[in-house]
């Protein structure tokens, strides 16, 4: 049975925005205000897209949710008609009507954790939308992203999809950002290690000072529990909390997996010894490459700055491993000197792909911030929505959907036009028809 991992990006939303919301990503917070540019953005998401689709991957497209979020804004207080709304809030609570009109949904590394049917109880793909309780605009996004899910991933007899945890800081999740898998098929029974930064009902065991530990223990036990993972196919391993205070708000910032491969900072995690011999020992199999990068190579600094491991670690039709890259790591020294290096080594990992996403990076993510892992065979991609793949008639209707509706320039100040609001919902009610969602959207309800 021919078995693969599927790739769905996040689209980048209409009000693609530089308002610097998140504290403790260094990216997003050194660009605060910067002019955006959404159309930009969007089409060189779709390229990336489009290019991986032509390696011969599956690629699938997620879509962006509705904002500025009005809804939340009524919820906190403020009245009258949209427009009215709006002005109020960016006058009276301008950081609340900054988060509610953020595109951070373009980062679908952090929309779920997705479990493969080989690893689950009962054979079928779970999906938990993560919480993301820990940043209040991202907190906003799980009941859309939970209903675009399951528009995506319709077929009850192999798709399963859960109702995101509390939301309370105690079981924080930050979904697949903190989750990779490890198997010799995609198809077949694997390892999942799920990586958090503190325990929340524990006072006594380390946790970060400076920046907050988004992602708990907690947290990755009940998703665990939810998908029907046994404790031979679950890995939990800390974060390292030295490098959270360093800008690591992610273990996708700082460590990358995919199949029999780990390639990790050698500061990424508490205790990388335990958590190795644990992997070692559930998946069975001897094959398996840990690829550690010293920091005398490649600085935790260096390595938040290029986003060298918030990068993609795809296996292509040709069996290699590929990397594919922001180009921020082909123009730093030491980063893109380290990959011509590893290349040529003898790990499955064979060609280094650099791409321009630098709307994305300025914003705080990098490509495998902008793409949401599932494991599928044949028999279940057939079973996804096939209108949200990337084809070539897909990729070209989406790009003249984004030439059609985006504005080429945001400046924060835009924000609070009532026609931007238009612009938008226009533009997410014919999205939805390209798409075949169905109404996903609050406004279309």
């Amino acid at each position: 049975m021919h078995q693969f991992e599927a790739n769905f990006d996040g689209l980048v939303g209409p009000t693609h925005n530089y308002a610097g919301l998140s504290f403790g990503n260094v990216a997003s917070k050194s660009n605060a205000n910067a002019t955006s540019h959404p159309k930009q953005a969007a089409l060189q998401g779709l390229q990336k897209m489009k290019a991986l689709s032509d390696m011969g991957m599956v690629q699938g497209v997620l879509a962006p949710q509705e904002r500025p979020d009005v809804y939340a804004l009524r919820r906190l207080g403020f009245t009258g008609n949209d427009a009215t709304v709006m002005q109020q809030a960016y006058k009276l609570a301008p950081h609340i009507f900054l988060a509610c009109c953020s595109a951070s949904s373009m980062w679908t590394a952090n929309a779920a954790t997705v479990s493969p049917s080989g690893d689950t109880a009962d054979g079928k793909i779970h999906f938990t939308p993560a919480n993301l309780t820990n940043k209040y605009h991202r907190s906003l996004e799980p009941e859309v992203t939970g209903r675009i899910l399951q528009a995506t991933f319709a077929d009850p007899e192999h798709f399963v999809h859960h109702l995101h945890l509390p939301e309370n800081e105690h079981f924080g999740d930050e979904g697949a950002a903190n989750h990779t898998r490890f198997c010799h098929d995609y198809g077949g029974k694997g390892v999942e290690l799920f990586v958090f930064g503190r325990y929340a009902f524990d006072d006594s065991k380390p946790a970060p000072r400076k920046f907050p530990a988004r992602h708990t223990f907690e947290a990755c036990e009940a998703v665990a529990r939810l998908h029907g993972l046994s404790e031979d196919t679950v890995v939990y391993a800390q974060q390292n909390p030295a490098v959270i205070d360093s800008g690591v708000f992610h273990n996708d910032v700082i460590a990358v997996g995919n199949q029999n491969v780990l390639f990790f900072h050698e500061k990424a995690f508490l205790d990388t010894t335990k958590m190795k011999k644990e992997i070692l020992s559930k998946l069975g199999f001897d094959d398996f490459h840990f690829i550690q990068v010293d920091e005398s190579d490649v600085s935790v600094e260096e390595a938040v700055k290029t986003y060298l491991f918030n990068t993609q670690l795809i296996r292509l039709p040709n069996g290699n491993m590929a990397i594919v890259a922001p180009k921020e790591c082909e123009n730093s020294e030491s980063v893109s000197r380290y990959l011509s290096k590893l290349i040529t080594q003898n790990t499955p990992i064979k060609e280094v792909h650099y791409f321009d996403v630098k709307q994305s990076m300025q914003n705080g993510g990098g490509p495998a911030c902008l793409r949401l892992r599932v494991a599928l065979t044949e028999q279940e991609k057939n079973k996804v929505n096939p209108h949200t793949l990337i084809t070539e008639h897909s990729y070209n209707a989406l790009c003249a959907w984004v030439n059609k509706h985006y504005r080429d320039e945001l400046h924060v100040a835009d924000l609070v036009d009532p026609q931007l609001l238009i612009e938008s919902r226009t533009a997410l009610d014919e999205l939805t028809q390209l798409l075949n969602l169905g109404s996903v959207y609050p406004f279309q309800r």
